[in-house]
């Protein structure tokens, strides 16, 4: 066995690195292919759960939730509540005025008690004839409000900050004023009228199926959907 040739020695002494070609880097190691073994697809994601699914009115939009018409209810309570103090605080103002002017002093400045039935006609009687006014006022306000106003695009001022819409269950179909009227008279009629009717109202939505529609959606023959913002 002969030893490697040697190069040149060194300058100053020593041995001379051996001559010939580097040693060759390490090969990677690759993984080994395995020819004609059948390929399986991914595994299709699985269907959402019906919850995550929004319930869908007959043309296609979501339903608006309780949430949303809650709220919106809330706003256009707010807005005829303003209607209302405007109406009545001078009526109650007029009213106070007139109990103040019928109380009679004694002789030794204390007040007399009034006689019921000068009470009854000139104090209750005109309070009642005004609260009963007033509510034939507001019902007036409402149907320009919830009729009239809404005709146009579906929405009153709540229904607009939520957006949310009135729109008739068949899509072909347009919002007219008959529509509008019936859900005035079941909602604000109906429900001043009869005792816990406008509870039952509101809250028939948690349960109906298939559009969550309260009672004057039932009779109007109309859905609250949602609208994009």
């Amino acid at each position: 066995m002969q030893p490697p040739p040697a190069g040149p020695p060194p300058a100053g002494g020593g041995f001379a690195p051996p001559s010939g070609p580097p040693y060759p880097p390490p090969t990677q190691y690759a993984p080994p292919t395995y020819a004609g073994l059948p390929h399986y697809p991914s595994p299709a994601p699985p269907p959402p759960y019906p919850g995550q699914v929004p319930p869908l009115a007959p043309n296609g939009q979501p339903l608006a939730s309780f949430t949303d018409r809650l709220l919106a209810w809330l706003v256009d309570t707010a807005v005829a509540s303003a209607v209302a103090m405007v109406l009545f605080i001078p009526v109650f103002i007029w009213i106070f005025a007139r109990m103040f002017d019928q109380l009679e002093v004694g002789p030794n400045g204390n007040v007399l008690e009034p006689d019921p039935a000068t009470t009854v006609t000139d104090i209750f009687l005109p309070l009642l004839l005004a609260e009963f006014g007033i509510l034939l006022v507001l019902l007036v306000f409402y149907w320009i409000y919830h009729v009239e106003y809404a005709r146009r695009t579906g929405q009153t001022l709540g229904k607009k900050v939520m957006k949310i819409r009135i729109v008739p269950v068949e899509p072909s179909a347009t919002l007219t004023r008959g529509a509008l009227g019936r859900r005035w008279l079941v909602e604000f009629v109906a429900g001043s009228l009869v005792p816990f009717l406008n509870y039952l109202d509101g809250f028939w939505q948690l349960w109906d199926k298939p559009w969550q529609q309260c009672l004057h959606d039932k009779f109007a023959r109309t859905v609250v959907v949602k609208v994009a913002p």
